[in-house]
């Protein structure tokens, strides 16, 4: 099998997980009290931009979350802060230094507009005080709006946290293929991706707001281990 059948394959299963799970989600509309799985691996795509042969839309991330051992995260916790606060002091923003994937559309957004004297300490530390925080809120607020309306899928991989686990199995390998880092370019970006004014040229170069795991090598029996466990995942009341 080539790189373009297994990408092939690996839509035709997203598209199975879709119809499993009952249709993508928005994490706009999203909240805790629906009845996600304590662990599992997302599937953001954008919200517009399609395959070049398809009319599937293409993704643009992948994740899961609690793959150090003995990590209690939960898989809603790690949506939940990819979302950001819906109410209080930060309303509408959120933190960037506890999502990756927020802090990466922050420094394209700032990279695309020109703003680096306005948020000059984005992304800097693992926290920050109060007042840099509200200093950065307008910024956050702006992610947020980005991140709530990109379409995801998550499925149910509910094994015990740790490097080896099938959640990270699955997630390094998905990444490992639909990435165009060192391989053949399938399923370019349209001009106007965001991701094209990221300073880390592996998201530019990858396609996706993804770093670890862009430039390896993905090994195809993934797909099968992927496919049981969407067989597996319930639909989200």
């Amino acid at each position: 099998m080539t790189r373009r059948q297994d990408l092939d394959r690996f839509y035709s299963l997203l598209d199975e997980l879709e119809k499993t799970v009952g249709g993508k989600r928005k994490l706009k509309n999203c909240h805790g009290r629906m009845d996600w799985p304590d662990r599992g691996i997302y599937f953001f795509f954008h919200p517009s931009e399609t395959r070049e042969s398809t009319n599937q839309l293409q993704l643009t991330r992948i994740g899961t979350h609690a793959v150090s051992t003995g990590s209690g995260t939960s898989l809603w916790n790690r949506l939940r802060t990819h979302r950001g606060a819906k109410r209080g002091t930060y309303e509408d923003g959120g933190n960037h230094r506890g999502s990756v994937f927020r802090k990466r559309v922050g420094e394209a957004l700032i990279e695309r507009d020109g703003q680096h004297e306005e948020y000059p300490e984005w992304g800097v530390g693992s926290s920050a005080a109060r007042e840099l925080r509200l200093e950065e809120l307008e910024m956050e607020q702006r992610v947020s709006e980005y991140l709530r309306d990109l379409p995801f899928l998550w499925v149910k991989v509910d094994d015990e946290p740790g490097p080896e686990s099938d959640r990270a199995y699955i997630e390094r390998n998905s990444i490992a293929l639909v990435s165009n880092v060192g391989s053949e370019l399938i399923d370019p970006r349209d001009e106007e991706w965001l991701g094209h004014h990221s300073p880390v040229s592996d998201i530019r170069e990858s396609g996706l707001w993804n770093i670890n795991h862009v430039s390896e090598n993905y090994r195809p029996e993934f797909l099968d281990t992927l496919a049981g466990y969407i067989d597996a995942t319930p639909a989200l009341d």
